[in-house]
């Protein structure tokens, strides 16, 4: 499954467009110029297993960098700064790391 079976291709075009500056990326407004925050809280698990790059149930802090890369290859990586700040908002246990219904909080407080 891809990233375009769930979303709209021109919307990831778009968010991902949006966020071109180094330090300007906004999970919440860029969550919803994807089109996620209206997804059903099935589709946003969806999306999670495809940014777990390495399935192991978590979105760590090194894939974190790379999240805008998971919704379109050609996207830039996050800057430390916004991997933490990512980081900071969605894991709410504390354990370094995002899982699937961190994830899915994150999304829908946004």
């Amino acid at each position: 499954m891809s990233m375009t079976d769930l979303l709209h291709a021109e919307d990831i075009k778009k968010a991902v467009g949006a966020f071109t500056a180094v330090d300007s990326f906004d999970h919440k407004m860029f969550f919803q110029m994807v089109g996620l925050k209206k997804k059903s809280p099935e589709d946003v698990k969806k999306v999670f297993h495809i940014l777990d790059k390495d399935k192991s149930g978590f979105i760590e802090e090194e894939e974190l960098g790379f999240i805008l890369k998971g919704f379109s290859p050609d996207a830039r990586d996050l800057s430390v700064k916004e991997t933490k700040i990512l980081l900071a908002a969605g894991d709410k246990d504390g354990d370094g790391k995002i899982g699937a219904d961190e994830f899915s909080t994150l999304v829908a407080e946004s």
